[in-house]
């Protein structure tokens, strides 16, 4: 199949903006319970008329001060809830919110706020306002700074108290679904990066969309109150819709800005979201302490029989689905039965009891890992978009859920496979360029299609398959094409494993770099007796070695011989986005990361080959 298109489900908006939402669920149901606040170590409930008065103040304010109708306005913080309060503060006047990682750098920060031409600045703390005032001196148009951490909301309320409702009211209802509400930078992992704007009617569309098509898995049981609590960055767009989503349906959203277990974990059992969306990191995260866990207690054979039967029952379900097998067996269903007491249950308890469906996207999950968890009573639908297409272009169906892939197209989106492979994109949801850059946009806009520089298939039934991106394409001195995510995916499904890379354009064979998770090798040492040894000694331990060994002899049988990884270097540090190598989505920059470990690589290519 080279294109699929799914009819809409939800009509383009014809009229309004985003923040008519705020107002409207206030007036009709001005009780209802919208948000969770966490203040002082505990949750409280913000009601629909209290968050609508809220944004009114504050949009209030902004007007007060000096922000007008089509300003940009950028915003470097954690996800809290000050930011949502923000962003619909901001569209309520007619400004464009222009998000900021809050681990940006100052050269990052000046280039954005540059070139969006940022007229005001919303910063978390004083690190954030010194990394801005660093570079004020070359950003001619920043006039205003405000920090959330010494009371900017409530600075902004109190200024703009003498300005009457019907002010704010007159810019609300100048918005129309095409003006644009965001500009949001991509990560640039291959250069500068290039500033998406996405209009109103983009995320009307898109939430819209996700919300009639997904609405049952946005709760535990009927009747229940849907909520998800909010960890993923509000500076990256799929952050940004799902809190779009929320505020549009009335679903409870709470915010985390730390997405340490530490500090997630405890938030989960007390907000206790029906559902949550994440990245596989996340996933991976939650499956590998529950593992280390029973390794401890001493239980990890019966951990590893159960995630063995939840696999093959969610196996079971699956073909059931596809009509290609009856379901689970009686005998399996019986044992399902006694780990869902054991473990299954247990596992749902720790992300709070009331999640059974979760939403995955960002990069891929490993087929495994979405088949345990959905044999584990939680089903993660994962899909696939970017940032050009606010978020989901598609997403795997309710009931029909196909392990491995990104999902059939949303409603009223068409892909598309041209000649090369690429996937190609159009809808309601794609972007309408780069801001200050037609040649950029000329580059991947044609006739509204959206080519999105990655790789991919469809299966007879219209479900995608991701294979790399277009650019990441290594080219051996032999000849032979390699797309290294499927190697470095599976690499980095080893619990000892935090990121690979994968090696060998002009070069004889493929090699990788390694780095590991310090916490789950930290428990492998001690389960075997041995003391944490420094990083340098680390990576020569033999047993580490075999261990790294088996994943990568696992990536390998994906490929062919010729694709395979034939060795690799285990590093005693991870590649952080402080130094460059990572993009504050945590993308590895591969050309950052071929320059600074040149000599690594180098000696990959002098030695034997060991894998």
């Amino acid at each position: 199949m080279r294109e699929i298109t799914v009819p809409p489900l939800a009509t383009a908006p014809q009229v309004g903006g985003l923040a008519d939402a705020v107002f409207e669920r206030a007036q009709k149901e001005p009780n209802r319970v919208v948000l969770g606040r966490k203040a002082d170590g505990r949750w409280t409930d913000v009601t629909a008329e209290r968050f609508r008065d809220e944004v009114l103040a504050l949009a209030k304010g902004l007007l007060a001060q000096g922000v007008r109708f089509g300003d940009r306005v950028a915003i470097m913080s954690r996800t809290r809830y000050e930011w949502t309060l923000f962003d619909f503060a901001l569209w309520t006047v007619g400004a464009q919110a222009v998000p900021v990682y809050p681990t940006s750098s100052a050269d990052q920060v000046l280039w954005m706020l540059y070139d969006a031409e940022v007229t005001a600045c919303v910063v978390e703390h004083e690190d954030h306002a010194m990394t801005v005032g660093s570079v004020i001196d070359r950003l001619p148009h920043l006039k205003r700074l405000w920090q959330l951490d010494a009371g900017a909301v409530a600075e902004l309320t109190a200024a703009g108290e003498h300005l009457d409702d019907e002010v704010v009211g007159r810019h609300r209802l100048a918005l129309t679904p095409d003006t644009p509400a965001t500009v949001i930078y991509t990560s640039g992992t291959t250069g500068r990066p290039k500033g998406c704007v996405l209009t109103h009617a983009n995320f009307m569309y898109e939430s819209d969309t996700l919300v009639t098509g997904w609405e049952s898995v946005f709760r535990s049981r009927p009747g229940d109150e849907a909520s998800t609590l909010l960890f993923l960055p509000l500076a990256h767009v799929l952050g940004r819709m799902v809190q779009v989503a929320a505020v549009r349906t009335g679903v409870k959203l709470g915010h985390q800005p730390n997405l340490t277990a530490a500090a997630l974990l405890p938030d989960l059992v007390a907000f206790r979201p029906t559902f949550i969306l994440a990245v596989p990191y996340i996933f991976e995260k939650i499956f590998g302490a529950a593992r280390r866990r029973a390794e401890a207690e001493g239980r990890d054979g019966p951990f590893d029989k159960a995630v063995d039967v939840a696999v093959r029952y969610a196996e079971a379900l699956e073909a059931k689905a596809f009509g290609t097998g009856p379901g689970p067996g009686a005998g399996l269903r019986m044992q399902h039965q006694l780990y869902d007491k054991l473990v299954y249950g247990k596992l749902r308890e720790a992300m709070g009891g009331r999640v059974r469906h979760a939403m995955s996207g960002g990069s891929a999950m490993d087929r495994r890992l979405g088949l345990f968890f959905a044999g584990a009573g939680v089903v993660v639908y994962e899909g696939y978009g970017l940032t050009e297409t606010t978020s989901a272009a598609t997403a795997n169906p309710p009931e029909r859920t196909r392990y491995g892939t990104v999902g059939r197209p949303i409603p009223g989106v068409t892909v598309h496979i041209a000649e090369d492979g690429e996937v190609w994109l159009r809808g309601p949801n794609v972007f309408s360029g780069y801001l200050n850059n037609p040649k950029a946009t000329d580059a991947v806009l044609n006739d509204g299609w959206f080519a999105t520089g990655d790789l991919g298939a469809l299966d007879e039934d219209g479900y995608l398959t991701l294979t790399g991106r277009k650019k990441e394409i290594i080219k051996t001195s032999g000849g032979k094409t390699v797309s290294p995510g499927t190697l470095e995916d599976r690499v980095r499904s080893h619990p000892l494993v935090s990121q690979c890379i994968v090696v060998g354009n002009d070069r004889p064979y493929v090699a990788a770099l390694v780095t590991l998770d310090e916490e789950a090798v930290d428990h492998w040492l001690r389960m075997r007796g041995k003391d944490v040894p420094a990083p340098a000694e680390l990576v020569r331990d033999p047993d580490l070695e075999r261990e790294i060994r088996r994943a990568v002899v696992a990536a390998n049988t994906l490929v062919s011989q010729a694709e395979s990884i034939r060795t690799f270097r285990i590093l005693g540090a991870p590649f952080k986005e402080e130094l460059g190598l990572l993009t504050p989505s945590l993308k590895l920059k591969r050309k950052a990361i071929e320059k600074a470990y040149a000599a690594e690589i180098e000696a990959l290519y002098k030695a034997a080959p060991k894998a």
